[in-house]
């Protein structure tokens, strides 16, 4: 058997005349043939340079990025889910946000500690206490803008806590007395001009129809029968009326005035203290500053002045202050 030419394991080569020639324009069959682009050569060394740096830039990237993290919530219908509600300072903000978070903190701070003040070159200090070097100054309309500026950062959480509408609380005829401890703000009083008030009635006339202990009975239909004895049963309920019926510490909700108006001189407008320095007396030097300087050269009786519709701790303040019930309360005008 003869063996086979070597040339029989190969396929011939098609012809030069039925390569397909790639053209530019496939619609004109004159234009001339496009040859693909050939690549560079490359020698050994720029060969042994690629197995060495890796494989090439066009073929794999390799992209050293960071990676970043977001925190994801799950909303399974609660009140606070996009802002969160402080209970102690009242402040909306929005957990997990950084500025939010440092915004809170920082205003929760100053709600319960104090807003921090630094001592002015020419405050109006008018009144003092050595004993903690605390002291009470005063602020006016014809004041720096640089102090009335203090003033309204203290006004805006004043009106949050005690409910005034924004830009409600001041007007030009306001002094605002601000009690310094400690390079904090620690109370606020704000106080205005007046010139009647209504005289709240005392809580004696009210509390004077629950002052005897009545003894209520109450004979039941029920009998109990032992042998030619029957016994009724009777109850007897005793109401107590000493519950709280010390003048001042009976909370009804409301105050009632009398009609008539009596002359009055100063009105405290608004008094807050921090959480943090409540019962201590703050309020307190803050009317006797006020009483003391709001006038200059007159002392204003205790009797002359009056308080805005107290809440219930402004209620108990000012039974503390003006040691009986029957105090000066006046309308807010403006």
């Amino acid at each position: 058997m003869s063996q086979s030419k070597i040339s029989s394991f190969f396929r011939p080569s098609r012809p030069e005349s039925e390569v397909p020639c790639l053209r530019s324009d496939p619609i004109s069959p004159s234009s001339s043939p496009v040859s693909p682009p050939v690549p560079p050569s490359l020698d050994s060394a720029d060969l042994r340079s690629k197995n060495v740096n890796g494989s090439d830039s066009t073929s794999a990237k390799v992209v050293n990025k960071k990676r970043s993290y977001a925190q994801y919530h799950l909303e399974l219908g609660q009140s606070d889910f996009i802002l969160h509600h402080c209970a102690v300072c009242g402040m909306m903000y929005s957990r997990g946000d950084d500025d939010d978070e440092k915004a809170h903190k920082l205003y929760h701070k100053e709600y319960c500690e104090g807003i921090t003040f630094k001592r002015w070159k020419n405050e109006k200090v008018v009144a003092s206490f050595c004993d903690n070097n605390d002291r009470v100054v005063l602020v006016e309309d014809s004041d720096l803008s640089a102090h009335k500026q203090k003033v309204s950062q203290v006004i805006i959480t004043v009106e949050k806590e005690l409910g005034f509408g924004k830009g409600l609380l001041l007007h030009p005829h306001c002094k605002v007395y601000m009690y310094i401890s400690s390079h904090k703000i620690a109370g606020c009083l704000v106080a205005e001009p007046i010139k009647d008030a209504h005289r709240v009635i005392s809580e004696n006339s009210i509390i004077s129809t629950f002052s005897e202990d009545k003894v209520i009975s109450t004979r039941s239909n029920k009998t109990m029968i032992f042998g030619n004895f029957s016994f009724a049963r009777e109850v007897f309920r005793k109401c107590n009326s000493d519950k709280k019926t010390k003048e001042g510490n009976l909370n009804l909700g409301a105050i009632t005035c009398e009609e008539e108006a009596v002359p009055a001189a100063l009105g405290f407008r608004a008094i807050w203290v921090v959480p943090s320095r409540r019962r201590k007396g703050i309020a307190s030097h803050l009317m006797d500053a006020a009483r003391k300087s709001y006038y200059p050269g007159v002392m204003v009786e205790t009797c002359k002045c009056a308080f805005t519709p107290p809440t219930s701790d402004g209620n108990a303040l000012a039974y503390k202050y003006f040691k009986t019930g029957s105090f000066l309360v006046y309308r807010m005008d403006r």
